[in-house]
């Protein structure tokens, strides 16, 4: 098994509080499978970049480009998945998962669904979200096939 261990400290400069993403990427040998796991809080970025980027390089890099354009320019740029929706703004990334989104076609049962509403939403500022990508992408081109 093929394994990076990482981690992100990032100090918020209006509310001088600290946060730290700890996550880890691996592929099994056996099926070639791709596997990333985050911190609590931030799962749902795991599950999207598995899910909906993959071993996609050409995805990868849509998301690279359009993020570093909204990190220079500011505006917006958003893109849904089949199970995560991406958005970006110059300050924050948000991932969310569609089925969460307000205004979602599909009925959600009237349970409590916070510890499944913190799994699927993650929120991140830009330069996290580059460095995630970035390691993503060195680590698939790294270690695929």
């Amino acid at each position: 098994m093929s394994r990076l261990s990482n981690s992100i400290s990032h100090k918020d400069a209006d509310t001088n509080r600290g946060y730290y993403v700890d996550y880890e990427f691996r592929r099994n040998t056996l099926d070639d499978s791709f596997h990333a796991e985050f911190s609590m809080g931030h799962e749902a970025l795991g599950r999207w970049l598995v899910d909906e980027l993959g071993t996609d390089h050409n995805a990868i890099d849509e998301v690279l480009d359009n993020l570093k354009h909204v990190m220079e320019q500011g505006g917006e740029w958003n893109r849904p998945g089949k199970v995560f929706h991406l958005q970006l703004l110059q300050e924050e990334a948000l991932i969310q998962a569609n089925i969460t989104m307000e205004g979602s076609d599909e009925e959600m049962p009237d349970l409590d669904l916070h510890a499944y509403d913190e799994e699927s939403v993650s929120l991140c500022g830009p330069e996290d979200l580059l460095l995630v990508l970035e390691a993503w992408q060195d680590f698939i081109r790294r270690y695929g096939r």
